[in-house]
C-alpha cells in the first residue's frame, strides 16, 4: 500500500449506525463526558475514545434511539432530550465561524455582483447561498457558473446552502448575505468540510432566536 493509500485509510472511521467506513469529513466524532452523556466533538481534539456517526441527523436519531452510544461506549449512555437539535446549532455555529475567518482572510467574496465577477474570472472554489435566498438569484448564479466552466474537463465548484441569510449575515458583520464564494486558497478544505457537514446533516427548521449559539 502506498504512502498516500495508507494516509488515507488512516483518515477514515467507521459509523456505527451504517457499519460503513468512510472519510473522517463525513461523519460526526462524539466522545463520552464525565456525566455519562455523549458530547459532539466537531474540532475532533476532546480526548476519550471517539464514537462516529455519519453527518446525517437521521443517522444520529437512530443512533439515540437504538441505544448504539451506549453500546459502541460498552456503559450507560444517557442522552439528553434534543440532542440533535443542539448538535444542529454547534454544526451551524462552526459552520458561521468558518465563514467570518475566511472573510477575514481576504478568501470570500460577498454580494451577488462580485460573486458572478469572481465566477468570470474563475477564482472561485465554491459557491455559499442563503437557504432562503431568492430561486431566481440561485438560478442566475449557477447558470454563470456552469456558462464559465463549459467547454472545459473541469469540474464545477460546488454550490452549498447549509445557512440561512440571517446566520450568514451575523457570521459576517453585514444584515442579510445570500451570495458569496470562496476564492482559492489554503482556507478551501477548512470552510468546506464545516459548511458540507452542517449541509449533510441537514436543517430541521430555521432558528427562531437571534444568534447562533
Amino acid at each position: 500500500m502506498s504512502k498516500k493509500a495508507e494516509a488515507k485509510k488512516a483518515e477514515e472511521r467507521h459509523c456505527i449506525v451504517t457499519g460503513e467506513v468512510g472519510p473522517k469529513e463525513g461523519l460526526i466524532r462524539f466522545v463520552i463526558g464525565p456525566d455519562g452523556a455523549p458530547v459532539a466533538d466537531l474540532g475532533e481534539k476532546l480526548p476519550g475514545r471517539g464514537i462516529w456517526v455519519s453527518a446525517s441527523r437521521e443517522a444520529l436519531e437512530t443512533a439515540i434511539r437504538k441505544g448504539l452510544f451506549s453500546k459502541a461506549a460498552r456503559e450507560k449512555v444517557e442522552v439528553p432530550e434534543g440532542f440533535a437539535e443542539d448538535v444542529e446549532r454547534l454544526l451551524a455555529k462552526r459552520a458561521a465561524d468558518a465563514l467570518g475567518l475566511a472573510r477575514k482572510a481576504g478568501a470570500l467574496v460577498l454580494g451577488f455582483e462580485k460573486v458572478l465577477s469572481a465566477i468570470g474570472k474563475g477564482e472561485v472554489a465554491f459557491l455559499v447561498e442563503a437557504r432562503d435566498g431568492s430561486e431566481d438569484g440561485s438560478r442566475k448564479v449557477a447558470a454563470a457558473l456552469r456558462a464559465h466552466n463549459s467547454g472545459t474537463e473541469k469540474a464545477q465548484p460546488p454550490i452549498l446552502r447549509p445557512l440561512w441569510a440571517a446566520e450568514m449575515g451575523l457570521a459576517l458583520g453585514r444584515a442579510n448575505v445570500v451570495h458569496a464564494a470562496l476564492t482559492k486558497g489554503s482556507m478551501k478544505e477548512k470552510v468546506f468540510g464545516d459548511l458540507a457537514r452542517l449541509e449533510s446533516y441537514g436543517r430541521k427548521e430555521r432558528p427562531v432566536h437571534e444568534g447562533l449559539a
